[in-house]
């Protein structure tokens, strides 16, 4: 469990500099990226929209952790159970473009979405012989396309 004392040490840092209280417990995975779980009252003010806010924590978190620990790690921060909810949702959706997609012949659009949440989306239909996905566009525009598979 190398270094996750320190990783958990900067996460409540950064939250005590952010004025949020909150408790923080920090494991490693299998892939040897740091899971940062934070238990706060203010998970609102944490997620943000659609986990916009939580994102940019993450993003902000890995690079200080990084810096700190002098080698590039991964971080992965979830606030409460948001994540596996917004996962789980997430493969609703996209159980539901699929049966669209289907139903009407023709592609189905999900734009506004993370990678991450593109990643859910691609990995929960890989396995579906009905249909394909596919990501299009660039930056702020890419968009999640779901397609019926033609045979």
């Amino acid at each position: 469990m190398e270094h996750v004392e320190q990783v958990k040490e900067i996460t409540e840092e950064l939250l005590k500099r952010l004025e949020v209280a909150g408790t923080v417990a920090v494991d490693m995975d299998e892939t040897s990226a740091y899971q940062v779980q934070i238990d706060t009252e203010e998970t609102g003010l944490l997620i943000g929209f659609h986990g916009r806010t939580l994102e940019s924590f993450q993003i902000i978190l890995s690079i200080i952790v990084s810096k700190k620990l002098d080698a590039w790690v991964k971080v992965y921060v979830n606030v409460g159970d948001y994540r596996q909810k917004r996962e789980e949702t997430l493969m609703h959706m996209a159980q539901r473009a699929a049966e669209r997609a289907i139903s009407f012949g023709h592609p189905v659009e999900l734009p506004n979405l993370t990678p991450g949440e593109r990643r859910v989306i691609h990995l929960t239909l890989g396995g579906d012989e009905r249909v394909e996905t596919e990501s299009v566009g660039e930056g702020m525009n890419r968009t999640l396309v779901v397609k019926p598979r033609t045979v």
